[in-house]
């Protein structure tokens, strides 16, 4: 009774069919999950009871519930029960269990050790085939070390079946192991001579990956490069097979294999390379075109040919090739062929510029990617030949491109045009038209490098700031635009205003119609608070430029004084100052900024050096009250500096007020650009110690005169002497402060007095403001002024100085070299 009982309480389960229907039948998730679970019970319930007769057809359903990514773990030691059973049916499942449900991660695969060893030995070659499958697919290192054997044997057999699966099984060895990559050595050498084209295509994987990964087995095989050859040649030229053809061409997967194959051993070797020139033109050239399966093989054709030592002639080949694939009609093969190109551009340059139209005509592609591609490689075609053509193509692209693109679009052509531009006028131009046109999407760095640009053509100042202020007359939403705008007003106002242009038709401007512009920007809503800044300053660089709207000017910064934008508050009270307390500083403070090297090596523009090295960053050069030209300061200042170790330091503008007046003067000069403009050039963050960072405040820094540093007297010619004493730094014994006192002992005023300074680049040195810039004669009076010297390594501290004053009407220029310092002074 007890066998009907159990019967009874245990129905046969349903068939794996018939669940797949059920499931299917479920309307919302919460529905299928309630089957999936009231199946599973079931399940769990009969792998529980030991029953055997319906083993089989539950692990196959289960194994559709993991495929629909339900947890199936438990059902992992029944796959090993299925493998172990002498029935092909069981097997067969108990194998696809273990490759879905089993990985070298669980211990429970070690147990199919045993299993798998035995059934690689069986009789029926299908059973053997279900364990190489499963090895290949799920076998860890330890059970590759066990079974390596067995299937190095199964590579040796006669049987076709077999080898192909060996082949692959092998792969995976020697992805666990490479170390037994030797073992399969001997059974490689007829691999290639068999007939079976799944033996072929496997055993070429084989060859491929022992090639990839090691050196000695890619010089072994080198020498079957005629073997393979002659496979290839032989897929070519062979008639219609039915068994291989696909779309009219014999067994296209197994010509892939070989031509990677191919692609790796004549990598760097000109034997290898020369020997498969041929068959790669006759692949190239006769291989049909009109499906996919054609334009794969070619892909693959064309990869090989650029990868190899070829012959330049089969390179233009592979890229008119790829020429043809850019007129496809399917997007995924012209993506391929525009990647290719772009990889390719940089060797083979002519033979793509021949296909330069089609590249460019891909810019209009509906297809995004598409369009990404052609873009890049349309600027990597860019050369000075062509570079009108392409730059008005990209500015057609950049002003219908989506949003996405113009960034890149417009920092593609700025350097572009930068590299190639065949006019300053041309350059100006397509700057013009791409700050019109991309609006706010062009990247902040931009901005700076643009100023740069316009600063250094001096010859189109006027033609510029005409086109800038009719660019942004009324419209003020391109922030980038609006701030190289408001830059070169402040800088060239005068030459707006003034009417003249050799470049084009001048525009008749007031002074009062360029201030309104300006003001316009500082109360729009659409203003970013950046742009708000550069407009400020450049009305207060007006005010040295205009003369019938000074008034207007002062009214216009006393405003924003009180701005709750505090950039912007703290820009309009130092410009405020600027009118009052310093207004004879004025004028040579916004003093045109001078032209701007982007490298230079003694230059005083672009060097900056920190304890020795050398890093990019614009110094600005601040010209002297009395009115000495920017370029010839800079000339003057080479002379000064004429060794590579010295590094230059710019004096501060001499003012009216002693130095112990810091904590006002700093507000007015700590963080203000001097030539009331923002920095034109992006500067890299230099490490500086905060002496170099801090303004000298209002109390002293430096309360303890060294003791035992004695005073030197640094200069004393034509009734001019100079005279340093020292201090030092309670908080950082490496700086020393020298303070300098001029005094004139002639009978006449020596006015416009500068001094400048310059130290080896072991140290930084900083120069204060100088307490005036008049010299009283006879003695009456001094000139005092700090000078601050970092000395990290405690070096002898050598200086070169560099005097200019007027006196008795005539310009007076000196340089001397200190080096008397006291040694108590670096010590």
């Amino acid at each position: 009774m007890a066998p009907s009982l159990f019967h009874m309480r245990m129905p046969a389960p349903i068939r794996l069919r018939e669940l797949i229907r059920t499931i299917r039948t479920a309307r919302t998730q919460a529905e299928e999950r309630e089957m999936i679970q009231k199946e599973c019970a079931a399940i769990r319930s009969s792998f529980r009871e030991e029953d055997n007769t319906y083993r089989c057809r539950n692990v196959a359903k289960l194994l559709y519930m993991h495929m629909l990514g339900y947890p199936a773990h438990f059902g992992q030691l029944e796959c090993l029960k299925l493998i172990a059973s002498q029935k092909f049916t069981d097997k067969r499942i108990g194998y696809l269990g273990a490759m879905l449900l089993l990985d070298e991660r669980q211990d429970v695969h070690l147990l199919m050790t045993n299993c798998i060893k035995n059934d690689l030995n069986h009789s029926t070659q299908y059973v053997q085939g279900l364990a190489l499958c499963t090895l290949g697919c799920m076998g860890s290192s330890e059970m590759c070390r066990d079974l390596a054997g067995e299937v190095e044997k199964l590579l040796k057999t006669s049987n076709s079946y077999l080898r192909k699966k060996a082949a692959l099984c092998a792969v995976h060895v020697i992805r666990k192991v490479p170390e037994l990559m030797e073992m399969f050595l001997p059974a490689t050498k007829n691999l290639l001579n068999e007939k079976n084209h799944g033996v072929l295509h496997t055993s070429v994987v084989l060859l491929t990956e022992m090639c990839e990964r090691s050196p000695d087995m890619l010089a072994h095989f080198r020498k079957l490069v005629p073997q393979l050859v002659r496979i290839l040649k032989n897929l070519i030229m062979s008639g219609y097979s039915p068994e291989h053809d696909v779309s009219g061409i014999s067994d296209p997967f197994l010509q892939v294999r070989i031509l990677r194959l191919l692609r790796i051993l004549g990598r760097n070797d000109d034997d290898s390379s020369e020997a498969m020139n041929d068959i790669l033109a006759q692949v190239a050239t006769n291989t049909e075109t009109s499906k996919n399966v054609g334009n794969a093989i070619l892909y693959e054709t064309v990869l090989t040919i650029m990868d190899i030592k070829s012959e330049s002639g089969l390179r233009v080949l592979a890229i008119n090739i790829l020429g043809r694939f850019l007129l496809n009609n399917d997007k995924n093969i012209r993506y391929v062929a525009l990647t290719s190109l772009l990889k390719t551009v940089q060797t083979d340059h002519n033979a793509v510029q021949r296909h330069r139209s089609t590249i460019v005509d891909c810019l209009k592609d509906l297809d995004v990617s598409i369009k990404r591609r052609a873009m890049e490689l349309s600027f990597a075609l860019v050369n000075g030949n062509n570079v009108r053509g392409m730059m008005k193509e990209l500015l057609y692209f950049l002003d219908s491109c989506e949003p996405e693109f113009k960034a890149d679009c417009a920092s593609g052509i700025f350097l572009a045009a930068e590299k190639y531009a065949p006019s300053k006028r041309w350059h100006i131009d397509t700057i013009m038209r791409v700050l019109t046109t991309a609006g706010s999407y062009v990247r902040d760095d931009a901005v700076p490098n643009l100023i740069q640009l316009i600063t250094n053509s001096v010859e189109m100042h006027a033609y510029t700031v005409q086109r800038l202020y009719k660019a942004i007359l009324g419209d003020y939403s391109q922030q980038p635009l609006v701030q190289v705008a408001s830059w070169c007003i402040g800088e060239y106002g005068d030459l707006l205003v003034s009417g003249q242009c050799e470049e084009e038709e001048p525009i008749q401007v007031t002074e009062d119609e360029v201030l309104d512009i300006l003001e316009s920007i500082l109360i729009s809503n659409m203003s970013a608070s950046v742009t708000r800044g550069y407009a400020l300053t450049a009305i207060m660089k007006l005010s040295t430029r205009f003369t019938c709207t000074v008034n207007r000017i002062k009214k216009v910064v006393s405003i924003y004084g009180s701005s709750i934008d505090v950039e912007l508050q703290q820009r309009a009270v130092e410009y405020n100052a600027l009118f009052k307390k310093y207004d004879h500083m004025r004028p040579a403070l916004l003093e045109r900024m001078p032209v701007m090297e982007k490298v230079t090596t003694n230059g005083p523009t672009e060097i900056v050096q920190t304890n020795g090295e050398t890093e990019p960053a614009v110094l600005e050069t601040k010209p002297p009250p009395s009115g000495l030209q920017p370029g010839s300061q800079a000339n003057d200042l080479l002379d000064l500096l004429g060794g590579s170790d010295i590094t230059p330091v710019i004096p501060t503008v001499p003012t009216s007020k002693p130095a112990s007046a810091g904590g006002e003067l700093l507000d007015l000069l700590g963080d203000l650009n001097l030539t009331g403009s923002p920095v034109p050039a992006p500067a890299p963050q230099i490490s500086q110690p905060p002496f170099l960072l801090d303004g000298l405040p209002s109390q002293p820094l430096f309360n303890d005169i060294a003791a035992g540093i004695p005073s030197i007297t640094a200069y004393n010619k034509n009734g001019l002497k100079i005279d340093f004493t020292f201090e030092r730094s309670n908080t950082n014994p490496s700086v020393t402060v020298i303070t300098i006192q001029a005094s004139n002992s002639t009978e006449l005023d020596m006015t416009d007095f500068v001094f400048q300074a310059a130290v080896p680049k072991t140290f930084q040195l900083q120069l204060l403001s100088p307490s005036s810039s008049v010299i009283p004669a006879f003695n009456s009076g001094t000139i005092t002024q700090v000078i601050k010297v970092l000395n990290p390594q405690k070096q002898q501290l050598r200086m070169r100085i560099k005097l200019t004053y007027n006196h008795k009407g005539s310009a007076m220029q000196d340089l001397a070299e200190v080096n008397n310092f006291p040694p108590q002074s670096w010590q």
